[in-house]
């Protein structure tokens, strides 16, 4: 499978990276990518940038050698409403936003209670992308969050730093391999990311691409696997 994009990763700036954005974009010029977003976590994420870093993004170019940028977040969802941590003035700047729960920023709840926030997130008219629903710190119920992505369009994201030994996140083959087997059903298309924190990962979704395939998850789905895939990233409101 050839990929052509990848919107989730890190610089910097997100205070527990280790690259800039210069690195990453050389490294998906490298690695002959169309196109890389650029997601930084946002600021409820200890140590990661405020709010006014993302107000800037007018600074970045929109093609960098060759490949084309796109400038998004990776927002933190707070509560179990789907509140994200920036407001709607910056948000509305972005490209895109990803939408994830991270231990930092809200406490685990039930299962219930866990897609509710996803779902609520959803909802928010910026989000286009929930990052890594794969991890059992955060049970979800996958029968109501496939349903509750087709509807609102948006893309659900096989993470592939979620299956390297070292992650913190918690069986994360078991739980992906069963929301794909839903979403296939559903025929949701979903979106494949690095969640690069150091330059060499950016592009790297070999683990990601085994899971997909080990599922059987139709190619035209799977976004990344062609160019105008990121039209419904960008456009899928």
């Amino acid at each position: 499978m050839k990929i052509c994009f990848d919107m989730h990763t890190h610089t910097v700036a997100s205070g527990h990276a280790f690259s800039t954005f210069k690195e990453n974009v050389e490294e998906a010029a490298a690695k002959g990518l169309y196109a890389m977003g650029m997601s930084d976590h946002a600021p409820a994420m200890p140590g990661s940038a405020q709010e006014i870093y993302f107000g800037n993004f007018k600074s970045i170019r929109r093609e960098l050698m060759g490949v084309k940028i796109y400038t998004g977040v990776e927002a933190n969802i707070m509560d179990f409403n789907g509140t994200l941590d920036l407001s709607e003035c910056t948000l509305k700047k972005m490209d895109y936003v990803i939408a994830s729960l991270h231990v930092p920023c809200i406490r685990p709840g039930s299962p219930r209670e866990n897609t509710d926030a996803l779902i609520g997130a959803m909802k928010n008219p910026y989000v286009k992308i929930i990052g890594h629903p794969d991890d059992d710190r955060y049970p979800l119920e996958y029968d109501r969050l496939i349903p509750a992505a087709l509807e609102n369009r948006v893309a659900l994201e096989v993470n592939n730093s979620s299956f390297n030994p070292r992650s913190g996140r918690q069986n994360a083959r078991k739980n992906v391999a069963a929301w794909l087997a839903i979403a296939r059903e559903y025929r949701l298309p979903i979106i494949l990311g690095s969640d690069a924190h150091v330059y060499y990962d950016v592009g790297e979704l070999s683990e990601a691409i085994k899971m997909t395939e080990q599922a059987g998850y139709p190619e035209e789905l799977i976004l990344n696997a062609r160019e105008d895939g990121l039209d419904y990233i960008l456009n899928c409101r």
